[in-house]
């Protein structure tokens, strides 16, 4: 939408540290339970929560559980930020 994507994605366990310097990311959990660490604090989040990561705010995801979410986010931006590793997942892939 708009150039815009929603991305339904299952987590679990930590991500990397990252973060995305020219757009805000937006977390919605489907269901289970995501914390997002921030160099300052963080937030947990439960099924049917959503919260708005402004742009520039370095963070990390951690599931303890498998947690399924939905990211949205425009088209083209790699889910690893800025920082890139082994977690990089291709992006603009339809399934």
């Amino acid at each position: 939408m708009n150039d815009y994507q929603f991305k339904l994605v299952k987590v679990e366990g930590e991500f990397v540290w990252h973060e995305h310097p020219d757009t805000d990311e937006v977390f919605i959990v489907i269901e289970g339970m995501l914390t997002i660490e921030f160099r300052d604090g963080k937030v947990t989040l439960n099924s049917g929560e959503m919260f708005v990561i402004p742009k520039g705010l370095e963070h990390k995801p951690v599931a303890n559980s498998e947690c399924k979410i939905m990211i949205v986010e425009p088209k083209g931006v790699v889910n690893t930020g800025d920082s890139g590793s082994e977690l990089t997942a291709k992006n603009d892939v339809w399934v």
